[in-house]
């Protein structure tokens, strides 16, 4: 689905996108990005889609060019408390109410619309056709991929820097030899079996 037939006339358009629905450890991470319509971002794509080297480059130039950018979390507890979906709606409200400028729309990837103070469409597959929800895709996946690496010297032994709490054979493995930590999501199936 095309949007830009009938965007005419709105000025702020927000695209956003969450990261970290998967993982077995650490937040899930949302972002909202208003692209400057007089600075476009050349290679905006999917963020799981490009190379590391190619995220950290665009996720810097979104941060300078963008007319405006912001990041929304939920925390492994409120993960476990409101489920994961609720969780990543709530995320994705808190990064559009940090945003600098109110948007008029709100372009979210998925089907799913968190509770918004402007009109919201739902795109399935936007992180790769809306330049607004990939650049939002990128931020957050920088932004978590980081905090992933700066918990691995936290929390060692259980690879997060590598998998970034992702259940790899080697995070479930860590998890029998060193136990439930306190970033695991205790909800989550396989953290879940091991507390019983």
């Amino acid at each position: 689905m095309t949007t830009n037939e009938n965007l005419q006339g709105i000025l702020h358009i927000a695209g956003v996108d969450e990261v970290g629905r998967g993982p077995l450890a650490g937040p899930v991470v949302a972002a909202a990005v208003i692209l400057h319509p007089a600075r476009p971002i050349e290679g905006l794509a999917d963020s799981k889609k490009l190379s590391e080297k190619r995220r950290e480059a665009l996720d810097l130039q979104i941060r300078e060019q963008a007319l405006c950018w912001a990041l929304g979390r939920a925390e492994p507890e409120e993960i476990d408390r409101i489920n994961i979906l609720q969780a990543s709606l709530l995320a994705m409200q808190r990064a559009v109410a940090a945003l600098s400028t109110l948007p008029e729309l709100a372009l979210v990837d998925g089907n799913r619309a968190p509770q918004l103070a402007c009109r919201v469409r739902t795109i399935v597959g936007g992180d790769a056709s809306e330049p607004a929800i990939s650049a939002a895709s990128i931020i957050a996946k920088v932004a978590r991929d980081r905090e992933m690496v700066a918990l691995d010297t936290r929390y060692p032994g259980y690879g997060l820097a590598k998998h970034k709490g992702y259940p790899t054979k080697q995070h479930i493995e860590a998890l029998r030899q060193l136990g439930v930590s306190d970033i695991h999501r205790r909800s989550f199936g396989p953290v879940q079996q091991l507390l019983k």
